[in-house]
Order: C-alpha cells, then structure tokens, then sequence
C-alpha cells in the first residue's frame, strides 16, 4: 500500500492551484467536485493521467454553476475518457478535500458497466487513459487512488477527508 502523503507538485503546479482556487473563491462560496470510479464489464477501473498534476487519477472535474452533479459527472467522463454510463451512477461518499483548499468537497459515484465509445487520444489536459485491471494498476497510481479503491473494495474504512 502507498504512504499516505500526497505526491509533491512542482511550485508552477501549486501557483496555478492557487490561482484557479482564489478565482473560485470570488465566483463561488464553496468548490464541489465529482470522481467516477468507473469499471467495465470486466470489473478493471479506468484511470487518468493529466498534464498539469502528477500521478493517475479517476477522472473528474469540478461542478460548475447551474450544473448538477450527475451531469458534471457525465460530462468528465465523457471528455476524460470518451466513456459512455451504463448502469445508473451511485453516490458512494462526500469528501471534504483539505488539499486542495478549506472549501472543496468531492462527490465520489461508482459507475459500472462503463463502454468506452472511443480511444481517448491524449490531449493539452489528459496524457493517457485507459482500463486497468485492479491487481495491475499503473506505478504512479496516487495515494488518494488506492485509498478510494480500498473504500470501495470493504477493505478500510470510508474517510472523511479525500
């Protein structure tokens, strides 16, 4: 199992956070986000890599105003990794996500039944994408990755904080 000490993010990584943050700040009283755990028929998660933060993520974005959850959702996984819903999404956990800033919270949904309707090429925003089998996941699966998927196996307990 990884530590749990987040990946460290270069000073460039850090300035834009803050800046995007201070920008919601001012357009928004507080920041929610959506994560999708998201399996295929064959039972392997789809996971992310982005340009701007380091490590493999599931995909997810932020809930923009006049949007609801459901449709942030849809639209992340869409743009993220071509994916297309299956089943109906379940709300799995609320995270408070204190990394980020004092404000964010993050909605985790498990989806299953997940197609992708076509390969995701990479892009200024996602560099790979892809299933992956939940024995072989990729090196740099981060540390928050591994802990969503423990919650979700019954392996460890949910945590209040992402």
């Amino acid at each position: 199992m990884p530590s749990d000490a987040p990946p460290k993010k270069s000073p460039l990584v850090r300035f834009a956070t803050r800046m995007l943050h201070g920008y919601f700040a001012l357009s928004r009283g507080m920041t929610m986000g959506v994560r999708a755990a998201c399996f295929d028929e064959a039972g392997r998660i789809f996971l992310v890599r982005h340009s701007y933060v380091p490590g493999w993520h599931l995909p997810g974005g932020g809930v923009e105003r006049g949007e609801t959850a459901l449709e942030a959702l849809a639209k992340e996984m869409r743009e993220e990794g071509n994916l297309a819903i299956g089943a109906p999404p379940r709300l799995i956990h609320i995270y408070f996500n204190r990394q980020t800033s004092r404000r964010d919270h993050v909605l985790l949904y498990r989806c299953d039944a997940v197609t992708q309707t076509a390969p995701r090429l990479k892009d200024r925003e996602i560099v790979e994408a892809g299933f992956f089998a939940l024995d072989a996941l990729p090196v740099a699966t981060t540390a928050a990755t591994h802990r969503r998927l423990e919650e979700l196996a019954g392996r460890s307990a949910f945590a209040d904080f992402w």
